[in-house]
């Protein structure tokens, strides 16, 4: 298959997109700052369509890898929406949301690089964090101690495979590392997503756990153009 080089016109507008995230995160970490729940939703909203929009824009080499990735967009959509909701059930919901989506990035993963030794110790790697974590969080969990214990599981899997991503060598190598830095970065956003919910309420876990989170999903949705 002949190799594919983004034109003038697709890298104005990956920019574009870029930029727009950018301006929206900044302004949705300001209504966090200052409590403004309407705006958070609404800038919330904006940006995490925004990601979708990005998938949907790239070229896709590989119809059946974007097909599943935007699953995955799409309930990750959902989770955010629900979170910036803020009730009790809706933090629920928004866990199921992100479970369901990081199901749908270990089929793509899985698909595009089967399970290989490289996923061993991608497993070995992050039930090794895992576990702490989940030690970490357990005194303040009460009745969500099973649904974070699945989370922590799928998440972990998620990241086991974007290790075989990452170690197969017939997949482009920007490709490669696009999706596993993707992949990363949404694993340790979930971190801070956690300690919030279940540690400290503090900003800092919002300062530092959105960009970590937005910028996984941005290098998930321009993977899309590079996986042949």
């Amino acid at each position: 298959m002949r190799r594919h080089f983004p034109v003038k016109g697709e890298i104005m507008l990956n920019m574009l997109i870029v930029f727009s995230a950018a301006s929206l995160l900044s302004a949705l970490l300001y209504h966090e700052k200052h409590n403004n729940f309407k705006n958070v939703l609404i800038t919330k909203t904006a940006l995490s369509c925004l990601f979708i929009i990005a998938a949907l824009v790239q070229p896709h080499p590989d119809a059946r890898y974007f097909q599943i990735l935007l699953g995955g967009l799409i309930f990750c959509l959902a989770g955010d929406i629900f979170l910036a909701l803020r009730q009790e059930r809706m933090f629920f919901l928004g866990l199921v949301s992100f479970l369901t989506g990081h199901l749908f990035y270990v089929a793509c993963f899985f698909y595009i690089a089967g399970i290989t030794l490289w996923t061993l110790v991608g497993l070995i790697i992050t039930c090794a964090v895992g576990f702490p974590i989940y030690r970490w969080l357990e005194p303040n969990l009460g009745s969500m101690k099973l649904p974070v214990i699945f989370y922590i599981v799928v998440i972990s899997l998620m990241v086991g495979n974007a290790f075989s991503v990452l170690g197969s060598p017939a997949i482009d190598f920007s490709g490669r590392t696009m999706i596993f830095s993707g992949a990363l970065l949404f694993y340790v956003s979930d971190i801070f997503v956690a300690r919030q919910r279940f540690i400290k309420d503090d900003f800092a876990n919002r300062l530092i756990g959105r960009p970590l989170y937005y910028a996984g999903q941005f290098l998930l949705a321009f993977s899309v153009g590079l996986i042949k």
